[in-house]
């Protein structure tokens, strides 16, 4: 399969994943501040994203079974999407709308289809990508997910706004039956399973360099979502509408997330893994220090949007090197369990910070709040300096040397 034919597919698999999964996260926090609900409150709607962080549990299945039909990761993958599909029409069907329970429901039963669907979809871009080609294919990734998510997200307020509750449902609904197109003309080439008694998530921990390893992992995005966790509700508390704030994310906020997503992927094999982490997780921090000082002293719409860009581009950048990084150390007769139990670490951190995000703006304000995530994206780039002194080169089943 050539290149371009494998960025296309993966591009619309990560899409899915990201445009029921921005609605949720990116604008349903939005409108629940404009409800009423307190930061704490909307803070915890992110443990309803607990599928993402547990999907390693059973990450091994979808390496030892697989349908020799339907292909040994499309065949999860392609029910997996029109399942998700359902869902999305389900909720646009009451006129009225439907009860705050059953969109809680359906942001967690949406997170654990997407989050399954993950797995396989991992593994499946483990197997395709070549070393050389993953750099662009993690930002193809990170692109084609930030694109699902500011559609999902900041694109739907503006037809939430202008047309009520069932347009956006119905609307994603749809865009997510066209990206499950690539995948159901997918011919995957046969694969055999490891053998049974390949080792699997006990051996990978303990594998020399886990415990470093681990460490980057946990910190390196979460300063990041620490911020963003709160990012929406500061807007509607700034007084912008919800207009101003869709245009702010899926206008500028894609346009920069998905420069920075290629941009970083194109970058990482001409820096190196260890100096692409480096020079991006500094970025972020700076990106985010912006967010604090628009908070402490004000700022006019084109600077808040300017901040919101540069943070957009940074996270794309960050997102995408963590991510090839991530890809290399994955055994290739094992990727669906050695990327997700990565991935899963990443979440747990994320969404740890994201669900504790609402106590620190509370107990902080704004202006604090912004600037201790950004002390630790900081904190997280300087991590990497320290502990990996040598280059991240790529080198399948084997995970980088940490100092000391």
């Amino acid at each position: 399969m050539k290149t371009p034919a494998k960025l296309g597919l993966l591009s619309s698999l990560y899409l899915s994943q990201g445009l029921p999964y921005g609605f949720f996260t990116q604008a349903l926090p939005v409108l629940l501040r404009k409800q009423g609900l307190s930061l704490p409150e909307i803070g915890l709607t992110h443990l309803l994203a607990l599928p993402w962080a547990l999907k390693f549990l059973y990450s091994p299945l979808f390496d030892r079974y697989g349908s020799t039909r339907w292909g040994r990761r499309r065949g999860y993958i392609l029910p997996l999407q029109l399942l998700a599909v359902a869902v999305l029409f389900a909720l646009g069907l009451p006129e009225g709308g439907v009860s705050m329970r059953w969109i809680l429901a359906a942001v967690l039963g949406t997170n654990l289809l997407a989050a399954t669907q993950d797995v396989a979809t991992d593994g499946l871009a483990v197997e395709l990508l070549t070393p050389a080609e993953r750099g662009w294919g993690n930002g193809i990734q990170v692109a084609g997910y930030r694109l699902g998510m500011i559609v999902g997200g900041g694109a739907m307020l503006l037809v939430f706004d202008a047309a009520g509750w069932r347009a956006p449902f119905f609307g994603m609904g749809a865009l997510l039956l066209a990206a499950t197109v690539p995948i159901a003309l997918f011919r995957e080439p046969p694969s055999q399973p490891p053998p049974r008694a390949a080792p699997g998530l006990r051996w990978w921990l303990k594998r020399p360099g886990a415990g470093a390893w681990v460490a980057l992992l946990v910190l390196y995005k979460a300063g990041e979502s620490l911020a963003t966790g709160m990012l929406r509700t500061f807007l509607v508390d700034s007084g912008l509408s919800l207009s101003d704030i869709g245009w702010m994310l899926g206008g500028v906020g894609f346009s920069a997330g998905l420069l920075g997503a290629l941009g970083g992927g194109a970058l990482v094999a001409r820096l190196g893994r260890r100096r692409a982490l480096l020079l991006f997780g500094t970025t972020q921090a700076v990106a985010v220090g912006l967010y604090a000082a628009v908070a402490w002293r004000g700022a006019p719409l084109p600077l808040l949007t300017a901040a919101c860009g540069l943070e957009h581009l940074a996270s794309g950048m960050a997102t995408a090197a963590l991510f090839t990084a991530m890809m290399d150390v994955c055994r290739p007769d094992h990727a669906a369990t050695d990327y997700t139990v990565q991935a899963s670490l990443v979440v747990v951190a994320t969404g740890g910070a994201a669900a504790l995000s609402g106590f620190g703006a509370q107990a902080f304000g704004y202006p604090i709040h912004f600037l201790l995530a950004a002390g630790l994206c900081a904190l997280a780039a300087a991590y990497v300096a320290i502990a990996f002194p040598a280059d991240l080169d790529p080198a399948p089943a084997a995970l980088p040397e940490a100092s000391p």
